[in-house]
């Protein structure tokens, strides 16, 4: 009888570890899933906050955003070398010419065309279909 209580207590024994076992794997899969997910909404986040750096980084929004702040372009740059001497010449940044909106713009001024070259005319003896005195490019049939 002693036997078969001790067999008894060892295979309930076992079960009840088995069954605890189980739960703690189910539990870190359960937080494996729930930080996969974590993941995934992160490397999104990530990808459109780089999108955005990328887009404010571009050097056509650079230039926009630094001409909103009043920046203007350098001047020639002055260097100074590791032995203190100085290369270049400092001199202040010249602001650009404001834009002049479209419709404010000058009228152009009209393209002068060529002036027309007098035409000769035709001998009275000459017939209206004789060819004219310049040549005409050959130009292949069909084209």
């Amino acid at each position: 009888m002693p036997f078969v209580l001790l067999v008894v207590a060892l295979l309930g024994g076992g079960l009840i570890s088995l069954l605890l076992l189980n739960s703690a794997l189910n539990e870190g899969s359960f937080q494996l899933s729930k930080l996969k997910r974590e993941t995934t909404a992160l490397t999104d986040e990530q990808q459109a906050l780089q999108r955005d750096v990328d887009g404010y980084s571009a050097p056509d929004a650079l230039q926009r955003r630094a001409q909103e702040l009043g920046l203007v372009p350098g001047g020639s740059p002055v260097f100074i070398g590791p032995d203190g001497k100085i290369t270049g010449a400092a001199s202040p940044a010249e602001p650009p010419p404001p834009p002049v909106p479209p419709s404010a713009a000058a009228p152009q001024a009209p393209v002068a065309t060529p002036a027309p070259t007098p035409t000769p005319t035709p001998a009275p003896s000459q017939s209206a279909a004789a060819p004219s005195p310049t040549p005409q490019p050959n130009q292949p049939p069909g084209r």
